[in-house]
Formats: structure tokens, sequence, C-alpha cells
């Protein structure tokens, strides 16, 4: 990952001298991300290559590579000091609220949005635990506001059965603190869920990835996102054990679960009436 914030700035006659890029996007602002991007693009057009070998964000590149040579080797040919953050086989970062781990793992991700989602919910509790409020509209608020916490990047999980389960251990036992409730009631998950009108959270997760799905195939062949599809990584090596689960896998799983086609899948009216019969 590279952090477009130092560069340095070459004239005519061979002189380079560095800058500092201290003012980011302006909010609101339609032309400045245009601007900065274009910026951006100039200042880094000699180290670019094709995506996903190289992505270009609003204040970032990222340059990936088989080793950091083959990197340093891009890097001295542009001749752009960037700030470097290499992430390695078993390393993790967090960018832009996700927890990107070198092993494509996701365990350390649900961790972290399920703290975020507890963290939402504490913020909140004065109004989802106010017995005075209605508890269908304490579902209304926990849906727009905790939720979208603890699902942000999930369409794009390579989720498994585990990470499913723990998602709705924790969505449970806020949805039981909302109603006032505890184990010792022994009240059906399924008559707490819709009290507060909540659909199950493994339902929302479908539901998003399915969205996503349609998206990536009703782009053109030639969009950067459909390049990564046909991707041919030569010389990985398969280690022991059961080979990791992708998001493609998981699709193919949500699919067949619906019992629609993939045809089916891009019709978004279909597979959400699919889900609430299954679900």
């Amino acid at each position: 990952m590279y952090d477009g914030a130092k560069t340095q700035v070459r004239t005519v006659g061979g002189d380079a001298e560095h800058f500092l890029v201290i003012m980011g996007l302006h909010q609101g602002s339609a032309l400045s991300p245009f601007l900065f991007a274009l910026v951006m693009d100039a200042l880094t057009h000699h180290i670019q290559g094709e995506v996903p070998w190289c992505m270009l964000f609003a204040d970032d590149i990222v340059l990936i590579d088989e080793t950091r040579s083959n990197i340093n080797e891009r890097l001295d040919i542009g001749g752009a000091p960037l700030s470097l953050r290499v992430i390695s086989k078993r390393g993790s970062f967090k960018y832009l609220g996700s927890v990107i781990k070198g092993d494509v793992e996701i365990d350390e991700d649900v961790t972290y949005r399920i703290g975020v989602g507890w963290m939402k919910w504490r913020l909140a509790s004065g109004v989802l635990c106010d017995k005075k409020v209605p508890p269908l509209l304490k579902g209304k608020f926990y849906r727009v506001v905790v939720r979208p916490a603890m699902l942000y990047g999930a369409e794009c999980w390579a989720v498994k059965n585990s990470h499913t389960q723990k998602l709705k251990v924790e969505e449970i036992k806020m949805l039981k603190w909302m109603c006032g409730h505890t184990r010792m009631n022994k009240i059906r998950n399924e008559d707490i869920r819709e009290k507060v009108g909540v659909d199950p959270i493994d339902d929302k997760m479908r539901e998003a990835r399915l969205r996503l799905f349609g998206h990536i195939q009703r782009r053109s062949l030639d969009a950067p996102v459909r390049r990564c599809e046909r991707l041919d990584l030569v010389g990985t090596m398969i280690g022991r054990g059961r080979p990791k689960k992708y998001w493609e896998e998981v699709i193919r799983r949500d699919i067949a679960r619906l019992q629609i086609s993939e045809d089916m899948a891009l019709d978004r009216k279909l597979w959400r009436s699919s889900i609430k019969v299954v679900g």
C-alpha cells in the first residue's frame, strides 16, 4: 500500500524538490475529488500498471506484486519517493474500515465489525433500552444505526458457517437486551426477532452478496472488477488441508440454497422474495 502524501516534482532542468500534500478532499464538492484523482494519476503514471496489480483510490495508490523487490523496482523506475506499507503473507492492516489479511482469512475482520456494532449499540443504548420506546421502533432504529456498522464490507466476505453463527449470536444478544430479556426467560430467538421486526442477519448478508454479484455481472467484460475474475495466478502452491473458501463458492451456495439460476440472481426482486421464503 502506498500513500500519496509525499511525492516530488521534477523541473525541466532535472532538479527535484519534495513537497507534502497537506490538503485532502473537500467534502461535498463534486470537482475536488476529480481534480485530486487527476493529480494523483499524473504524479504516479510511471509506476502504474494494469488492474488489479495497480489500483488508484481517492488519495492512495495500491501496487500489488508477488515480491517486495519487484515493487521496489517499479518505484525506482517511477522516481517518486512514496511512503511504503507492505503487507506480508501473515500480516494484516486496516484500510477504509476493513481489515485486510495476507492469508485471506476474515476472522479478524468479523471480530472487528462485531466490536464496531457493539460500540454503535452502546452509543444508541439510550433509545434501544428505553422501556417507553415501542419494540418495533427500537428494531427500526437498530436496522438503521447498528446493523449497517456490523455488516460494513460483508458483501465481499468469503464467510464460513462459524462467522455467520458468531454474528447471529452477537445480534441476538443485542435484541434480547433491547427487549429486556435474558436467556433465563427462555424466549425463542424467532419470537424476539418478530417482536422487534428484525430479519436474521444471515439473510441480510446473503442479500448484500447477491446485490454485489448482480452489480458485477452486469458490468462489461473490460471492467476492472471483471478482469479480477479472469486472473490466473501462476506458481502458487496449494497447502495442506481443506482449500480456502472463496467468494465465488459462497455465491454458488447462496444460489443453490435459494434454488434459483445465475440469471435469476441478477433480478433483485426474485431472490429477495426467495430469501423471505427460505429464511
